[in-house]
């Protein structure tokens, strides 16, 4: 005799509401494209389309090699008294300072009594380390900053993270096709404001969890104390 209402047939697992999954999906896509977006104009708004000399001198300047100009525009400020000494900043290993005598024939007095070149330093991140290290050896307390100017924003983001007790003036190189065509219109320089936006946000992310702990990569090693020639005397150099 069967008893009533005794169903033991399993049921059905409730299928999950796959529309409803699929449009959370969707929007949650359509924020971080939105959000990348205004990350990226935001961006853009900070890159100079002019060179606009410092509005006051400094201690010193450095120059992250890497782009067209980027050196003889720091030997300028550097001979109109800017500052009191320059950091070139990711010179090739093979490089010798005679390698840049030659493309700064005009600067030979300042490249002799007022340059340092920094040879270890292979990104941005150990840029900022071994600028770091030049300026506490000399006590400068203000540094102009030489870079290109889409490159600026990731500098800085470095380099104020390296020295929050150093005052850092930018100083940002625009190159020529930068000015003889508008970015959107040239693929390679769209692909590069792209690549180099990208990394800007990933220095920002990083920078921001070391403030609260969360360093997720080891400090750049720094060369030892004394691996920088001695400061010479600032009588030295050219007017």
């Amino acid at each position: 005799m069967s008893l009533q209402g005794d169903d033991s047939t399993p049921k059905a697992p409730i299928a999950a509401p796959r529309g409803f999954l699929r449009a959370a999906i969707v929007a949650a896509l359509a924020a971080v494209f939105v959000a990348a977006a205004i990350g990226f104009v935001a961006f853009l708004s900070q890159l100079r389309g002019a060179e606009i000399k410092p509005d006051r001198k400094a201690d010193g300047i450095v120059v992250l090699t890497g782009g067209s100009s980027r050196v003889s525009d720091a030997m300028e400020l550097l001979a109109a008294g800017y500052g009191k000494r320059l950091l070139i900043s990711g010179v090739h290993p093979t490089s010798g300072a005679s390698d840049i005598s030659r493309s700064l024939s005009d600067n030979q007095s300042l490249l002799s009594c007022c340059v340092d070149l920094d040879r270890s330093a292979v990104n941005t991140r150990s840029n900022a380390a071994q600028t770091r290290r030049w300026a506490h050896e000399r006590g400068f307390k203000s540094l102009i900053v030489v870079t290109s100017n889409y490159h600026m924003p990731r500098a800085i983001v470095e380099l104020s993270h390296a020295m929050p007790d150093i005052a850092l003036i930018p100083y940002a190189v625009v190159g020529e096709k930068w000015r003889d065509e508008p970015w959107w219109m040239s693929g390679a320089t769209m692909r590069l404001l792209l690549s180099e936006y990208v990394k800007y946000v990933a220095a920002e992310v990083r920078v921001r969890l070391a403030d609260v702990g969360l360093d997720l990569a080891p400090e750049v090693a720094e060369l030892p104390t004394g691996s920088l020639p001695p400061p010479r005397p600032a009588t030295a150099q050219a007017n």
